[in-house]
């Protein structure tokens, strides 16, 4: 079930035209590992954070993740709530997808 975070971010990305992003992509089969958002061509993940993870006290499982990701060549941009609200997030992917403004 998407978050309210992740809900905004899917409605930024599809109110930018940007590309369609997997979402929920598993990308460590081992460890059951899925990112929020992914473009898998482009090795290039998103997490919007501040769902639950300190909530659930899973920072050290995220920052694991994270570490995995970077290992197994993946870019990941992690996205907050002010991000978000601001846009600053939706232009970062803009940039890391090579997208330019319409």
């Amino acid at each position: 079930m998407a978050s309210e975070l992740e809900a905004t971010f899917a409605l930024q990305l599809r109110a930018e035209q940007l590309p369609e992003p997997e979402t929920e992509y598993r990308f460590h089969p081992p460890r059951r590992y899925r990112f929020d958002f992914c473009w898998p061509t482009h090795r290039l993940a998103v997490e919007i954070e501040g769902h639950g993870h300190q909530r659930y006290n899973r920072y050290g499982s995220d920052i694991l993740k994270y570490n995995l990701a970077a290992l197994d060549g993946w870019r990941l941009l992690r996205l907050t709530r002010k991000q978000l609200d601001d846009l600053t997030g939706i232009e970062m992917v803009r940039e890391a997808l090579g997208e330019q403004p319409e």
